[in-house]
């Protein structure tokens, strides 16, 4: 089985160093490369094979959003995993918008950097469990959507596929996609990066 290419991106060598060593000991997992900022992580995507990048957000000049979104023009292939202190979901909302596939807490259990990279590279989205509940509260939502549509939207803000949708609501996996395809023209969205970002707005 191919292991998993990252590139490591934090200014700070101390947790990049704990970070290579969490993930080099995970068979499936090879760091590839490391960088200390944007233009660095850039440059050295641009020289080898990598998959995913594990992001910090707060990094001197180019912060990881605005390195997120520059690596999603350059680079639309390789995923990207944002990994900060930061809870606000502001910062959770901008980071999706810039294209990044999920968000996790630094003050997270060790596992769940596994987790989240295995579920980034399998065409999920992944937030560490305090987001995850805060984005799970619903708010001001369109009244156009029936309450299962309004259920379907919650777990797509928990970044869940179709079938781990399906599971949870006892449903078939077509049925959650005409669900999807429904809040998406009840609600005047196209592509499934934008219902995203309406469901992390939304549900806070």
């Amino acid at each position: 089985m191919n292991t998993i290419k990252i590139l490591l991106v934090d200014d700070h060598p101390l947790v990049r160093d704990g970070l290579r060593a969490r993930l080099e000991a995970m068979p499936q997992f090879t760091v590839v490369a490391e960088a200390g900022g944007a233009a660095e992580a850039l440059e050295q995507a641009g020289r080898q094979p990598v998959d995913l990048v594990l992001m910090d957000i707060n990094m001197r000049g180019t912060n990881g959003i605005e390195a997120t979104a520059l690596f999603k023009q350059a680079f639309p292939h390789i995923a990207v995993l944002i990994l900060s202190m930061h809870d606000k979901l502001e910062y959770v909302s901008q980071a999706i918008q810039a294209g990044a596939r999920g968000y996790v807490l630094k003050d997270a259990p060790g596992k769940d950097i596994v987790v989240a990279i295995e579920t980034v590279m399998s065409g999920g989205i992944y937030y560490s469990a305090a987001l995850a509940r805060q984005l799970a509260q619903p708010q001001h939502q369109d009244n156009q959507l029936t309450s299962r549509e309004h259920e379907v939207l919650r777990h797509i803000a928990n970044g869940e596929s179709n079938k781990q949708i399906a599971r949870a609501l006892d449903l078939s996996v077509r049925t959650v996609e005409t669900h999807r395809l429904n809040i998406k023209r009840k609600l005047g969205i196209e592509g499934q990066a934008e219902l995203i970002r309406y469901a992390v707005q939304h549900l806070q």
